[in-house]
């Protein structure tokens, strides 16, 4: 039994030990956000955040996270400012890497409040968007980072807080 928290809830589960995170997260505990793509780890499309981290969850055994904190795009704050940038900047093509794409762009936002153009691309560049809308995605990210009544939502699993950290 591996015992971990999933989106602030102490959960168990009982698959084997090498049985791959995304598959724990959609089939035994049911949120299909989290979306299978390659399962080699190179497309981000099952991008969770591991204590606050995004680590692709189709390679990531269930063992490695036992009482670590993880997070889907579920557990996002409701309405998270990247959503709301996604729709007003049209970024949903076909959708399918979004929830990836947007659990990389909030760890970028949680450890760097306000990155460059440069950053932005070199930190989204292992998430792929086959409707090829990486121009959308950085614009959307570039938003949330210059707009000043923005928060990002940060979470601390050693202190079990959220906190929020302006974005200016």
């Amino acid at each position: 039994m591996i015992e971990f928290l999933l989106n602030g809830k102490k959960i168990t589960s009982d698959a084997e030990a090498d049985t791959p995170l995304l598959w724990v997260i959609r089939d035994e505990f049911g949120l299909k956000g989290t979306k299978f793509g390659c399962g080699i780890a190179m497309c981000g499309a099952c991008t969770v955040h591991l204590n606050g981290s995004p680590v692709r969850s189709c390679s990531l055994p269930v063992s490695v996270v036992a009482n670590a904190d993880i997070r889907t795009i579920e557990g996002l704050e409701d309405q998270h400012p990247l959503q709301k940038a996604w729709i007003e900047h049209q970024v949903p093509q076909c959708g399918y890497c979004q929830s990836g794409q947007i659990m990389q762009a909030s760890a970028l936002l949680a450890t760097n409040a306000n990155p460059s153009e440069d950053e932005i691309v070199a930190y989204m560049s292992g998430n792929l968007c086959r409707c090829m809308t990486y121009s959308r995605i950085k614009a959307a990210i570039q938003d949330v980072a210059t707009q000043s009544d923005s928060v990002v939502q940060i979470y601390n699993p050693k202190t079990e807080a959220k906190r929020t950290q302006g974005v200016s």
